[in-house]
């Protein structure tokens, strides 16, 4: 009895927790409709950026311990260069380095002192970056009103980021935020704007400073040329408090920000300095605009282009979530719209019932009443797959319904190794009772060993695999389980259940 109590409970319970189906079972992208994208961070752009937040603070010291030098230069994303020391001053460069750039090896050589970020440092910043990243981009999506994201890191350690959003309805306009750097700078103008970059250089010997770098325009802000621009920030983006969308005098609309109280004395003190000179603002490294400083600014302003509303509440939302800490690139990209979504899960159900029909059909012309039994343990192996599911909160895909698909056939031959088992015993004159004791016997270690191999196998889908490919690994593992239990356990106590009701049974219609 306690058995079919057993039964009774594990299948009553699975198809309580399925109902209703369309709340319960999470469909995939592949059934829903969305996007699926796989980014890589580019983690140089990181070292990048905390080396010239160092380039910056050095200059800071040897201004406050009076150190005299002529240049700074980058060598690299993370390594730097001081030239012209006075050596004199060693001692004390060696005390500044020792106390406030304990991250860098440095070595000082004539009137040269070079800086190399140390190498677990480098692989701190990169990991770093790829975690904010993934921060960021979540950020940028809960503004936009994704309902259930998928935004994790793929595989262990690495420099990708797995973004999967169902049901989005203007896939360019997410892809176009998401990978935004939204990297915004605020660097003094050294020259220009000139035509061409040969004109830009003309009174420099036709080379680049070393502490300056050349900055095309933007066209579509309005800004062309290029522009010779310090190559340290004085202020960057993730100095920015709040942004939101604003109006200029001529009613256009900008972008209002604040800023951060340490950033504000910073551009307070830079903008004091240099009032009647431009300072370019620099977005994903093209100048949006190079207004002239005509007064002291604190820690408040405006962001001014040929910006639509659109665009302007666009930046606004990616500063207010954050820069990116290094840019991205786009390695994988699939949309799937909700029709095709829709006719994926038509033609997937047409398919299981069909293989389920022909299945049933089968097993009862081949097996006779036996194939009921096969039929009652197959449903019951569906209830418990999907039960199972909901309650995990599983997702289905596309390849998730050709697992279950497969589900029924392996469930299906766990009962025919049985009732094979069972064929053959009587055949050899064994009673009924015997040859059902010996056929599930004899099979049970069969079944065990061929659905523990496959769900070896399973498992490693499911650990390497992406999205739709883990849907198939999830409903093969459930399924199979679900079969051991229904194949051997419940099919066995429906046939018990019929010999126990005769005393005397010399045939099974098998």
């Amino acid at each position: 009895m306690w058995k079919w109590i057993l039964i009774a409970i594990v299948v009553i319970g699975t198809g309580f927790l399925t109902f209703p189906p369309k709340q319960k079972i999470k469909l995939g992208l592949d059934l829903k409709g969305g996007m699926h994208l796989v980014l890589k961070v580019e983690t140089n752009d990181a070292l990048n950026m905390e080396t010239d937040h160092q380039i910056l603070r050095i200059q800071d010291l040897f201004k406050e311990k009076i150190i005299k030098y002529s240049s700074i230069k980058k060598l690299g994303v993370s390594s730097f260069e001081i030239e012209g020391i006075d050596s004199s001053q060693e001692d004390e460069i060696k005390n500044i380095l020792d106390q406030y750039f304990i991250d860098w090896d440095y070595s000082i050589f004539s009137n040269v002192v070079r800086l190399s970020m140390r190498l677990n440092i480098a692989t701190q910043i990169r990991d770093q970056s790829v975690s904010q990243a993934i921060e960021t981009i979540r950020n940028r999506v809960d503004e936009f009103g994704v309902a259930e994201p998928v935004i994790q890191r793929q595989g262990m350690g690495g420099e990708r980021i797995l973004v999967q959003l169902p049901g989005v309805s203007d896939p360019d306009r997410v892809k176009a935020i998401i990978k935004s750097t939204a990297l915004l700078e605020w660097k003094l103008v050294v020259a220009g704007p000139a035509p061409s970059e040969e004109a830009l250089l003309k009174d420099f010997g036709g080379v680049v400073p070393g502490d300056a770098d050349v900055v095309r325009g933007d066209p579509r802000k309005g800004v062309e040329g290029f522009y010779l621009l310090k190559k340290v920030a004085a202020v960057t983006g993730k100095d920015i408090r709040n942004a939101r969308r604003s109006t200029d005098e001529f009613n256009q609309p900008v972008v209002s920000f604040t800023l951060s109280s340490a950033a504000g004395k910073i551009f307070e003190k830079v903008t004091s300095q240099n009032i009647g000179k431009p300072l370019a603002i620099v977005l994903d490294n093209k100048v949006i605009s190079a207004p002239t400083i005509q007064a002291t600014i604190r820690d408040q302003g405006i962001i001014t282009g040929r910006f639509s509303i659109e665009e302007v509440d666009d930046l606004s939302l990616v500063l207010r979530s954050g820069s990116l800490p290094a840019s991205i690139k786009y390695l994988e990209e699939r949309t799937v719209g909700p029709s095709l979504g829709i006719d994926s899960i038509r033609k997937g159900l047409t398919s299981y019932l069909i293989a389920l029909v022909l299945v049933i059909l089968f097993m009862i012309i081949y097996y006779k009443a036996a194939g009921v039994n096969a039929f009652v343990a197959l449903i019951f192996n569906m209830i418990i797959l999907l039960g199972v599911m909901s309650y995990f909160k599983a997702t289905l895909t596309l390849p998730g319904i050709a697992g279950i698909i497969l589900t029924v056939g392996m469930a299906v031959d766990a009962n025919v190794l049985i009732f094979e088992r069972i064929r053959e015993d009587l055949r050899l004159g064994k009673t009924v009772r015997a040859a059902i004791a010996s056929g599930f016997s004899k099979a049970f270690v069969t079944i065990l060993d061929s659905n523990i191999t496959t769900i070896i196998a399973a498992v490693f889908l499911f650990q390497f695999g992406t999205g739709p490919v883990k849907g198939f690994a999830v409903t093969l593992i459930i399924g199979i389980v679900a079969s051991m239990f229904t194949a051997v356990f419940v099919s066995r106590n429906i046939f018990e259940l019929i010999i126990s009701k005769r005393r005397k049974i010399e045939k099974l219609s098998i």
